[in-house]
């Protein structure tokens, strides 16, 4: 492993498809319930136990070389879809979120201004860090400002002699910052106001004088427990001038931007939290007996497995068409990954609390067979406030909201969204951060799938449904005063974005729908899906036909028996 951020040239990327990349990933984790396997739940436990991260997850992790996982290809990294990354990382995050966020996310999430903004000097430097092992850390967090960047004290100045800057401030809640050879620091630059006056800095944590550095103080916390999550202060610390990322200044627009990436990408890869939380469950169903037959059978048990899974394919559509959007409408994705990154979430948390009423006292064992569950849904709400919180994304869309209004939604006869956004193996263009736009200047091309015609005639009917709810909602949109067009805005505003984010929800479900194969091409998920997101909007679909909801059962049913998972994909698990 590389000991500090020198320029290391990057290993030439490996060209292997990402789905037997995922296939080996997984088959390394091994059968979770294993108790001899050093990867598996047990091992797990003891370590979130201890407050540790999984150490053979680590090594089987750097063995691996996830680092270059978040390299684009061009860097001679393997990073060259943004679902693809979702994707492979789910693998992860079902077998342990800790690991997923501790080992390798804060690396991913660091690197993406280096990767938009960096010179060619620093992105060598950062790729061959990553290539070889190495960990760069995001500092943005200070407890005192929450996530209003625009208030950060960490201040970079210029040093007496004009030969370099000078580090004077502290950051919280940086993970891994107390063992990362680098960061990545979101510091001012300039005492005025306005959004001109930050800028990041890539500074070699390893080279800075040990007295005016301290980076030794971790913040326990009750969930992903073995994540490091510790604060660095600066005292009068000297840093290269060349440390500035990119155009002084330019901070907030680059974070801006690479925030697109993360708000798309990491949601999906908590969909893997989730899948394991609903095998747990559905697990302890089938085995339990009561009033002489399984729990899975009984009514409200089965309605309850049958909602989360519902629940766990719309997180799969709108997380993963908002991956690919990133290369393919990168004009849209400022509200899309702000929708995303709110509805997941919180669909996930709704989920992980339903299943724990199923599984009663035991959702609390902390040992058992089902103890993998306790740990997911602690885990799941530190993830959902990770990088930005439910107001944060909610923000970003009310002030799109009413110009979408006058210029998107009225047109529902406009050019389609393209096919290959929700076709998740199709050939995507690069990845290219300077595309992304930081509004999306009234353009929504995912909700005219709202007005498209469907074969199936229930899903036609299901589909003006949500159509006429988005009339409704550009009325309302167009109806905000001034302060409720604000990030400021009071209720209405809020209500309304949380409204779209299920519209949006809704199109992904029936764009992946329309041009899906396999199981997506199956009318019996997408009814049950948007029956589901009309439900939480208040509206009245009608009940699940049975046929429906004897289809879901099955193919919940089949997914355990055969060791496939629950999201769109059905990939293939590592069973006995």
């Amino acid at each position: 492993m590389t000991t500090a951020l020198t320029p290391v040239a990057a290993p030439p990327a490996e060209a292997v498809p990402t789905a037997d990349r995922i296939a080996d990933l997984e088959r390394r984790l091994g059968n979770p319930l294993d108790p001899a396997n050093p990867l598996g739940h047990a091992a797990v436990l003891a370590a979130d136990e201890r407050g540790e991260l999984l150490a053979a997850g680590e090594r089987m992790l750097a063995d691996y070389g996830l680092g270059s996982e978040f390299v684009p290809t061009a860097l001679g990294g393997r990073l060259d879809r943004a679902d693809g990354l979702a994707h492979l990382m789910r693998a992860v995050f079902r077998r342990d979120c800790a690991l997923g966020i501790g080992y390798g996310i804060t690396s991913f999430i660091a690197a993406l201004p280096v990767w938009a903004s960096g010179s060619a000097e620093q992105q060598r430097r950062v790729a061959g860090l990553l290539a070889s092992g190495g960990r760069i850390v995001a500092a943005y967090t200070e407890l005192a400002h929450g996530s209003d960047f625009s208030r950060t004290t960490l201040s970079a100045t210029p040093s007496a002699d004009g030969a370099g800057l000078v580090l004077d401030g502290g950051k919280q809640l940086v993970n891994n910052v107390s063992r990362a050879e680098a960061a990545l620091l979101f510091a001012r630059t300039d005492d005025r106001p306005g959004s001109r006056s930050q800028s990041h800095l890539l500074v070699d944590l390893t080279s800075l004088p040990p007295d005016r550095m301290r980076r030794d103080r971790r913040y326990p916390t009750s969930g992903v427990r073995g994540c490091l999550l510790g604060g660095v202060d600066f005292d009068r610390c000297p840093v290269p001038a060349d440390a500035v990322v990119g155009e002084s200044g330019g901070a907030t627009e680059t974070v801006l931007r690479a925030f697109q990436v993360t708000r798309s990408v990491l949601p999906g890869m908590v969909v893997g939290v989730g899948d394991t939380q609903l095998r747990t469950v559905v697990g302890f169903a089938r085995d339990r007996i009561l009033y002489g037959r399984p729990v899975a059978g009984l009514p409200h048990a089965r309605a309850t497995l049958i909602a989360s899974f519902l629940d766990l394919l719309v997180c799969d559509a709108l997380a993963t068409v908002g991956a690919r959007s990133l290369h393919l409408l990168p004009e849209e994705t400022s509200i899309q990954s702000a929708a995303v990154k709110y509805l997941v979430p919180k669909l996930l948390q709704d989920s992980s609390y339903r299943l724990s009423v199923l599984l009663g006292a035991r959702s609390y064992l902390r040992e058992g067979p089902y103890a993998i569950f306790q740990k997911a849904a602690r885990d799941l709400p530190v993830v959902a406030l990770a990088h930005a919180g439910s107001a944060v994304c909610l923000a970003t869309i009310v002030p799109q909201l009413p110009r979408m209004a006058e210029r998107a939604w009225p047109d529902t006869t406009g050019e389609q969204p393209p096919e290959a956004l929700f076709r998740p193996g199709a050939a995507l263009p690069p990845l290219d951060l300077g595309r992304l736009e930081l509004n999306s200047r009234g353009r929504d091309s995912l909700t005219r799938l709202l007005s498209a015609s469907y074969e199936d005639p229930r899903v036609d009917a299901l589909a003006r449904m949500f159509a006429d709810e988005l009339r409704d909602l550009g009325r309302r949109a167009a109806a905000l005063p001034p302060r409720d067009r604000t990030v400021i805005a009071g209720r209405r505003g809020f209500v309304l974005a949380e409204r779209y984010t299920y519209l949006l929800a809704a199109a992904a479900c029936l764009g992946t729908y329309r041009h899906g194969e396999g199981f997506t091409a199956d009318p019996a998920w997408v009814i049950g899906a948007l029956h589901r997101l009309a439900g939480r909007m208040g509206l009245r679909p009608g009940p699940l036909e049975r046929e429906v909801t004897d289809r879901l059962a099955g193919e919940i049913d089949e997914r355990f028996d055969h060791g496939l998972t629950y999201d769109l994909n059905r990939g293939r698990l590592t069973r006995p």
